[in-house]
């Protein structure tokens, strides 16, 4: 009983809960059974942040599995001093940040699924992506809510990365700006400015779309997680 509220006071007073506290020593301990409860709670925000951020659900996908295994690798690493959470998220976006500078080297020499590969009996192109395409909607599609939330993902999409990323973990995420300044590695100020900047572009880029009923009903920003990201 007494380890048991030692270890509540610890976690208490270096801001991480009890249930995390013991999930990390169990981390530490090298249990896989911790690391799959790990998954099982982080996957899917992860690969929605990874999404938001990349706009690429299949690279979303691939990083998020390179995130859970640098939490494996790096897990005794984590001392506390923020929630475990936040240190996930700070990961994640880390490696988003790696993967767009790998992706910025190499795009010139890649062919995207939209480039032309072939000609029809017409004579007209065709694009990889155009033989791939399924017509029909997906249940995220036609799910309640659909335009309004099509509307604010290509929104936010339009936005720049800092601003984009601080509006999604503060108005979609729901973090702290204590927590988000912790995530990117900046200032609490920073955050606050980001997000009037990112929430005014938001807004004005909305209006020009859709009029200002859709920059009213997209102001709150209650997105749901983007589905997807297999945890093979």
């Amino acid at each position: 009983m007494q380890a048991g509220t030692t270890l509540g006071n610890l976690a208490s007073a270096i801001g991480i809960t009890t249930e995390d506290a013991s999930l990390v020593a169990a981390l530490k301990a090298g249990s896989e059974s911790a690391f799959a409860l790990l998954i099982a709670q982080y996957h899917q925000q992860i690969y929605s942040l990874l999404v938001r951020s990349l706009n690429d659900s299949a690279d979303a996908a691939d990083i998020t599995q390179e995130v859970f295994l640098k939490v494996f690798r790096s897990i005794r690493t984590f001392h506390g001093d923020a929630s475990l959470r936040t240190w996930l998220y700070r990961i994640a976006l880390h490696e988003a940040s790696n993967q767009r500078r790998w992706w910025s080297r190499h795009k010139r020499q890649e062919i995207t699924i939209d480039a032309p590969c072939g000609h029809d009996e017409e004579d007209n192109s065709f694009s990889l992506a155009s033989t791939l395409a399924d017509g029909g909607e997906s249940p995220y599609d036609v799910a309640v809510q659909r335009e309004v939330r099509l509307q604010v993902e290509n929104a936010l999409r339009q936005l720049p990365e800092p601003f984009r990323m601080t509006v999604v973990l503060r108005e979609i995420e729901g973090f702290a700006y204590e927590e988000i300044a912790e995530i990117l590695d900046v200032s609490v100020g920073t955050v606050k400015s980001r997000l009037t900047r990112g929430r005014s572009a938001l807004r004005k880029i909305l209006v020009a779309s859709q009029g200002t009923h859709a920059a009213s009903s997209g102001a709150s920003l209650k997105l749901e997680p983007c589905e997807g990201g297999s945890t093979r």
